[in-house]
C-alpha cells in the first residue's frame, strides 16, 4: 500500500478512510494537460459522424470496408448545423436556432452559475468535477462526493460554455479509476466497471492528495452501478461532438475503456431476452424500489451507449469484433423494447384481454402475463393519444410505472421511433398534472403506498410516497425534458417546464428533490444546493437558447434499423 504525494498545500484534516479503499494514482499522462482552456473557435476536423451526408464527396468511405459499414450511413440530422466548441453564455446574443427564449438572462443564472463554480473539486490543481452537494447544514455522508452520473448535466453545462477541460479531466481520471482492483468482501467485481463515485482526500501535513472511489461497497445495499459506464460512454461522445476533438476517444486507453465496459454488457450467459438483467439499487434510483429485472432506465442507458460507441470505437482488431456484437445487440434490443415495454392505448387493451397459460412460440402472451395484475390507476392515466415505455418487462411481471428518465433517454437516443416519441410527448402534455404538478419532474408515477409500499420498499422511511424515488419531483430531470422536448419539436413544454421550476428553484435554495402529488414541498429529506439540480437547470436553459448543443446528447434513428410492425392506433 502506498500513497500519492504531491506538493500542494492544502487547508483542513484528513478524515479516517478504510485503507483498503484507498488506492495510488500515478502521474501517467493524464495530467499533462493545457493550463487554459484551448480556443475552441479554432477551426478544426470534425470527425465523421458529426459531419453531414452533404458535406462528404459521392462514394466517401470513412473506414476500410466491412460488414459494419452500413451502420455508419445514418448521419445526426442536427449535425448538419453543428458547431464544435461554439460558447453557450447568456451574455452572448441569441441563437438563430432560439426557442422563443428573452435576450435577458434570467437573474437566476448567474446565481447558478456561481453555485455550479463553487462546487468544482479539484485534484492536483486541477478540476476533476463536481460534489454532489454544497449544504453544509447537514451531514455529508457522501454527498461531498463526485459521482459520476450526478456530473453528467455538470459536463454538459460546462462543455456548452465552452469550458470542457473539466470535462476530459473528469473522462480521464475516472478511467484511471475503472483499473483499481474492486473488491466487496471476498469477491472480485468485472474489470470494466466503473466507479459510482470518487472524493479528494487532502492531509496538509504531508502535502498529499488522494483519491479514493466507492465501486458499490459503500453503497447503500451494496449494490454496484450499472449506469456509470453507460453514462461515461455518453459523456465521452458528448465531450467529441461539442469540441470536435476525436483524440481523446481514440485514445488506446478510452477504447480500451469502452471495450470493458461493453465486454461486462455483452457477455454470453443464460439470458433469453437482449436485456441486461439488474439488482435493484443499481441506477439513479439507488435504493430498493421494485425495479430489479429489466428496468427501462438501464435499457434505454444501455441502448444509448451502445450508439455511442459505435460511433467512437475504432475499427482495429479488436474495435471490429465489438462493432460486429454490438449490431447484432442493437437489432435484437430495439424489437425487444418496442415490441414488449411499449404501451398505449391499445396494447394496455389488449393485456386486458390476454390468456394466460398459452404454451408455443404462437403465443401472444409471451410472458405469461396475469390480466388481473393490471393495476386500476393505468386505465385512468392513459390517455385516447399517447404512450410511454412501462418500468420493467419479465416473465409473468409487467410494471406499469411511469420512469421520466428512461422514456427520455429513449427519445434522446432513438430508442423509441417517431410516433412513439410523439406519443410519450403527447402522454407528458396530457398527464401535466400528474407527471410534472407544481415543480418538474416526476420520477416515477404513480407512488407506492400502504401494504405494496411495505413489500416493495422494506419500509423504507426515505422512499414514502409522494417522496424521494417513491413519486418525488426532481429538478434534475429538467435537462433531459428539455431535450427531448427539442428533439420532438415541442420546445413549448419545456419552457412551461423551466418557468415554474423558475417560481420556486433558487427561492427555495435548490433542493435535491420536491415531496408531494404535486411536488409542492421541499423534500424532507433534501439537500440543498444540490449540484445537478443546479445544472440540469443551466443545460435547460442553455439549450433552448441555442438547441444546435442538442447534437451533443441525441442521436437520430438509424434507417438500418427497421422499426417493427405497429400493433397499435394510438400514434
Amino acid at each position: 500500500m502506498s500513497t500519492l504525494t504531491v506538493d500542494v498545500p492544502q487547508n483542513g484534516s484528513v478524515k479516517n478512510v478504510d485503507s483498503s479503499s484507498v488506492h495510488e494514482l500515478d502521474e501517467y499522462d493524464f495530467t499533462r494537460l493545457p493550463d487554459r482552456p484551448r480556443n475552441l473557435n479554432l477551426e478544426r476536423q470534425r470527425s465523421f459522424d458529426e459531419r453531414s451526408l452533404t458535406e462528404l464527396p459521392l462514394g466517401f468511405s470513412p473506414h476500410p470496408p466491412s460488414r459494419a459499414d452500413n451502420f455508419y450511413r445514418a448521419f445526426d440530422v442536427l449535425d448538419s448545423f453543428f458547431s464544435p466548441g461554439r460558447r453557450s453564455g447568456f451574455s452572448t446574443p441569441k441563437s438563430q436556432f432560439g426557442y422563443g427564449m428573452s435576450n435577458e438572462p434570467h437573474p437566476m443564472v448567474a446565481e447558478a452559475w456561481d453555485n455550479l463554480r463553487r462546487s468544482l473539486v479539484y485534484f492536483r490543481g486541477q478540476p476533476v468535477g463536481t460534489i454532489a452537494a454544497l449544504d453544509n447544514s447537514e451531514e455529508n455522508l457522501n454527498y461531498d462526493q463526485v459521482f459520476v452520473r450526478d456530473f453528467v448535466p455538470s459536463a454538459l453545462a460546462f462543455l456548452m460554455n465552452g469550458e470542457p477541460e473539466i470535462v476530459k479531466n473528469f473522462i480521464l481520471k475516472t478511467l484511471r479509476l475503472q483499473s483499481w482492483e474492486k473488491r466487496i468482501d471476498r469477491f472480485q467485481l468485472g474489470e470494466g466497471v466503473m466507479p459510482a463515485s470518487f472524493k479528494v482526500l487532502h492531509d496538509p501535513t504531508r502535502n498529499t492528495e488522494t483519491l479514493i472511489a466507492d465501486f458499490g461497497e459503500s453503497a447503500i445495499g451494496r449494490v454496484a452501478p450499472v449506469d456509470s459506464g453507460f453514462w461515461w460512454i455518453i459523456l465521452l461522445r458528448a465531450y467529441t461532438k461539442s469540441t470536435g476533438d476525436t483524440s481523446l476517444a481514440e485514445r488506446p486507453e478510452c477504447q480500451k475503456g469502452m471495450r470493458l465496459i461493453l465486454s461486462l454488457c455483452l457477455s454470453e450467459g443464460f439470458d433469453t431476452f437482449p436485456t441486461l438483467l439488474c439488482a435493484d439499487g443499481c441506477s439513479m434510483i439507488d435504493r430498493r424500489m421494485g425495479v430489479y429485472g429489466y428496468p427501462i432506465e438501464i435499457q434505454a442507458l444501455f441502448f444509448m451507449a451502445l450508439r455511442c460507441a459505435l460511433l467512437l470505437l475504432k475499427q482495429d482488431g479488436p474495435g471490429e469484433e465489438f462493432i460486429e456484437r454490438i449490431i447484432k445487440r442493437l437489432h435484437a434490443l430495439s424489437y425487444h423494447m418496442r415490441s414488449y415495454f411499449w404501451l398505449d392505448l391499445k396494447q394496455l387493451n389488449d393485456i386486458y384481454r390476454y390468456k394466460t397459460e398459452e404454451y408455443s412460440h404462437t403465443a401472444v402472451n409471451k410472458f405469461n402475463v396475469m390480466p388481473d395484475s393490471l393495476p386500476e390507476w393505468v386505465f385512468d392515466f392513459m390517455p385516447l393519444h399517447g404512450g410511454y415505455f412501462i418500468g420493467n418487462v419479465g416473465p409473468s411481471n409487467m410494471d406499469f410505472r411511469w420512469f421520466c428518465l428512461g422514456n427520455c433517454i429513449a427519445i434522446l437516443s432513438s430508442l423509441a421511433t417517431h410516433e412513439q416519441a410523439m406519443a410519450i410527448m403527447d402522454l407528458i402534455e396530457s398527464r401535466w398534472e400528474e407527471l410534472v404538478g407544481d415543480m418538474p419532474l416526476k420520477v416515477s408515477y404513480p407512488a407506492i403506498e400502504s401494504h405494496e409500499w411495505r413489500i416493495i420498499t422494506g419500509c423504507d422511511p426515505k422512499n414514502t410516497r409522494w417522496s424521494y424515488h417513491n413519486g418525488g419531483s426532481w429538478p434534475v430531470l429538467l435537462w433531459l425534458l428539455t431535450a427531448a422536448c427539442i428533439k420532438t419539436g415541442r420546445p413549448q413544454i419545456a419552457r412551461r417546464a423551466i418557468e415554474l421550476a423558475e417560481t420556486r428553484l433558487s427561492k427555495d435554495g435548490w433542493p435535491e428533490y420536491y415531496d408531494g402529488k404535486l411536488g409542492r414541498y421541499v423534500g424532507k429529506q433534501a439537500r440543498k444546493h444540490q449540484t445537478w439540480s443546479i445544472a440540469g437547470y443551466l443545460v435547460a436553459k442553455m439549450m433552448l437558447e441555442d438547441p444546435s448543443h442538442l447534437g451533443m446528447v441525441a442521436i437520430e434513428e438509424d434507417k438500418q434499423m427497421k422499426p417493427v410492425l405497429k400493433r397499435s392506433s394510438s400514434f
